[in-house]
């Protein structure tokens, strides 16, 4: 399964809103800006986010985009989901062998599990334990 920059782009999104949360709107310019991305086609990723029911959008001179619910409560399989659609591996149909079917089920449900127990506080509150770069070299 690869995740394309739809929702790779739509879970920086809610990350950004996820930093700023109770602490008002924020706009979509800002997040563009921040993050090296277009504004335009942020635009395109919101409207289904704020149609399912996970952003709200403040209109006005100071307006934007809020988190609809706290950055716990959101998992990264949401908004996944919204803007990928259902998470499988391949397409799969009933005549395929069973146990490749099993193997197939078996990636999607594990991926599932990663996605639905990730939240965007997980995210946005991640530290890096730095053993990947840790390494000594004596010369």
């Amino acid at each position: 399964m690869k995740i394309s920059t739809k929702g790779r782009y739509g879970l920086t999104i809610m990350m950004e809103l996820s930093t700023k949360f109770g602490e008002g709107p924020t706009s979509l310019k800002s997040i563009a800006e921040r993050n090296g991305l277009s504004e335009h086609y942020l635009e395109q990723l919101i409207a289904p986010l704020r149609n399912a029911g996970l952003v709200k959008s403040i209109r006005g001179a100071y307006g934007g985009y809020i988190l609809s619910r706290e950055p716990e409560s959101i998992t990264a399989g949401d908004i996944i989901r919204i803007l990928e659609g259902p998470i499988s591996p391949v397409d799969f149909t009933e005549e395929d062998d069973p146990a490749k079917r099993d193997l197939w089920l078996r990636i999607r449900d594990s991926i599932a599990q990663v996605l639905d127990s990730t939240t965007l506080a997980d995210l946005v509150s991640y530290k890096e334990d730095g053993h990947l770069d840790s390494y000594m070299f004596y010369i």
